[in-house]
């Protein structure tokens, strides 16, 4: 029985110890399982805050973090990997203080950063982040939290996109503390196949996100969603599927993300959509 789970992201960003209430009990109210929970900001979230949001609605959480402008551990000055540095850090100190397994997301260069290079520089690149990335993987064992690194597609990065990237990229950095985070979303773009990416992840893979392809929600699109799940099983992979979509009514997320348009009649339809979907499709039946 997979736990299903959503990010907030779908309704709000940024959120806040003002704004999770509410935004839990929704989540709960809608018969999710797990939540995926954003720290934009050190100092937005706190533990005692969330953890009793968390406790209230017996959501299981996962941190995620978001690699806004100027957060880059390659290709930059040092001050700007040491923010980065702590910022993550930061992620990880929540995700161990509310009982999150892993801290997810494109830690290597701020999102929508791109720029063409060649392979030695790219090789360049990719032995910088191990460097800047690795007192922040020691960070994460020692708090017993995982770090998932997440591919994005070649219009959010041009540093890692695909598996076979992160993996070239990460090398003997990987281990316990240290896995992959993938998104449907993404592996649709890259991938020739998004069941032969997962099954290329394997025991890295720490956590998924979940939607459909045009980045609504999953079910009634171009993903071939039972290959998918026959990867997840193959790889051991026995995580939750975390619908992540985004709103279009905040503008600096909608920016980000590319949202122009609305992908349901309402965000709640986006959600009770996916969710309705992913229970059917993993055996669990339909939500209330």
């Amino acid at each position: 029985m997979r736990a299903i789970g959503i990010n907030t992201w779908v309704w709000a960003s940024p959120l806040t110890d003002a704004t999770i209430d509410p935004l839990l009990d929704h989540i709960a109210g809608l018969g999710f399982d797990a939540v995926e929970l954003p720290l934009e900001n050190v100092g937005d979230l706190s533990i005692d805050v969330v953890g009793a949001a968390l406790e209230r609605t017996g959501l299981s959480p996962y941190v995620v973090g978001a690699m806004a402008p100027g957060r880059d551990l390659v290709e930059t000055d040092a001050s700007t990997v040491a923010a980065t540095q702590d910022y993550l850090r930061a992620c990880i100190d929540l995700a161990a203080g509310i009982g999150s397994p892993a801290v997810c997301g494109p830690f290597y260069a701020a999102t929508g950063r791109t720029g063409r290079r060649t392979e030695d520089e790219r090789t360049a690149a990719y032995g910088e982040w191990r460097s800047n990335l690795a007192p922040v993987v020691e960070h994460a064992g020692s708090r017993g939290v995982t770090i998932g690194i997440e591919p994005l597609n070649r219009y959010e990065t041009s540093l890692i996109n695909t598996v076979d990237q992160a993996l070239e990229g990460l090398g003997a950095l990987l281990g316990p503390a240290l896995g992959l985070a993938l998104d449907t979303y993404h592996l649709n773009i890259e991938e020739r196949s998004t069941a032969a990416a997962i099954r290329t992840a394997g025991e890295h893979l720490v956590h998924l996100q979940v939607c459909g392809s045009d980045r609504g929600a999953p079910g009634g699109d171009q993903t071939d969603w039972p290959a998918l799940l026959e990867a997840l099983d193959e790889v051991g992979y026995a995580g939750p599927l975390n619908i992540e979509s985004f709103t279009a009514d905040n503008a600096a997320i909608a920016t980000a993300a590319s949202i122009w348009r609305p992908l349901a009649p309402t965000q709640d339809d986006l959600a009770r959509d996916g969710l309705v979907f992913l229970r059917t499709l993993t055996d669990q039946g339909e939500t209330p």
